[in-house]
């Protein structure tokens, strides 16, 4: 099983296929995206990678994977072992999934809802989705007035999680500018050697303010 079998099956404006991308570019791993749009996660094909009907996907030879976090660990354990990207020490481990599971709650129910709803027309309520962004990004400001990243002193996978949804809120109509932590955190990433940026995603006219 080597790097050049990896596929990865999402769409290039998912924050989550992002988080895969852009490690995956950061590692220097080649792969191949497959354009993976909703209708084609109800196919009996797709379904039967992830029955859930969800991206990122990942393929990796024979072996498949599914959910973005899980494929950042995974990638982290296979291709980056020693590295300070997923540390082994406990505590530090245990902080690196605290904000996976950040990304995977308050992230994605904040800013990402907030995205969906504006720019491409999801259901749910926005004022709810502002709400949570409001809170969390306030949290990750304060969190990051005294650190260079989320989950240690140098970047992990952590970073990566949360980044896409986090420097794309503007595309849910949730400002950044009261959040200069947060907003210099954001260039600390986009300046890690091999960082791939996510193409922006423009606020169509009627879009629910």
């Amino acid at each position: 099983m080597t790097s050049s079998t990896i596929v990865v099956h999402g769409t290039v404006l998912s924050g989550h296929t992002h988080r895969v991308e852009n490690f995956l570019s950061i590692l220097g791993l080649p792969y191949r995206l497959v354009h993976t749009p909703a209708d084609l996660r109800r196919t009996a094909e797709f379904l039967a990678r992830n029955p859930l009907g969800q991206i990122p996907v990942l393929e990796d030879g024979a072996l498949t994977i599914c959910d973005s976090n899980a494929i950042l660990v995974y990638l982290a354990r296979r291709y980056a072992a020693g590295t300070p990207w997923l540390p082994d020490e406990p505590a530090a481990a245990a902080n690196v999934q605290r904000w996976l599971s950040i990304a995977a709650g308050e992230l994605k129910f904040g800013p990402a809802a907030a995205r969906v709803i504006t720019v491409f027309g999801g259901t749910g309520s926005l004022a709810d989705a502002h709400a949570i962004a409001a809170r969390l990004l306030r949290f990750m400001d304060g969190h990051l007035a005294g650190r260079r990243f989320l989950a240690a002193e140098h970047a992990t996978i952590a970073d990566l999680a949360c980044y896409s949804y986090a420097a794309h809120a503007p595309e849910g109509r949730i400002s950044l500018d009261d959040y200069p932590h947060l907003r210099a955190w954001i260039a600390r990433v986009e300046a890690l050697p091999g960082f791939k940026p996510m193409p922006a995603s423009a606020i169509p006219d009627g879009a629910p303010a």
